[in-house]
């Protein structure tokens, strides 16, 4: 009895072990975020934008979502001082170690930080990849 329950044991433990990995493997490739008539209609920078996965600031939550996916949250927050709505996007990576917050205002992008180290590329109009 004490053997055959080790033998169970160690199979239950494989396969976790083996969903494990897959699950991991999956987080890690980049699924299409958009087709190209989605965003043939975007003036032509804010397509090569996306197309790089890059965010700019005064960028849609549609644009943002072609580039970088869905958020791992969207919390709501408390309207800017002139009345306009806000929310804060954040793109958790590492199993939640590094994230990117985007704010946007009014339905743009305002605001940008990151924690840890990321792969999200975020540019201000005008200047280089940050």
């Amino acid at each position: 009895m004490k053997s055959s329950g080790r033998v169970l044991l160690l199979r239950v433990f494989g396969t976790v072990v083996v969903l494990g990995a897959f699950s991991l493997a999956g987080c890690a490739t980049e699924k299409a975020r958009y087709s190209p008539s989605e965003i043939s209609g975007y003036p032509a920078h804010i397509q090569k934008l996306i197309t790089e996965g890059t965010v700019e600031m005064g960028m849609t939550p549609d644009e943002v979502r072609f580039a970088w996916g869905s958020p791992s949250y969207i919390e709501i927050l408390p309207p800017s001082p002139d009345g306009k709505p806000r929310e804060q996007w954040t793109y958790k990576e590492d199993l939640g170690l590094s994230s990117t917050n985007l704010i946007f205002t009014d339905g743009k992008v305002t605001e940008m930080s990151s924690k840890g180290v990321t792969s999200k590329k975020f540019v201000s109009p005008g200047s280089g990849v940050k």
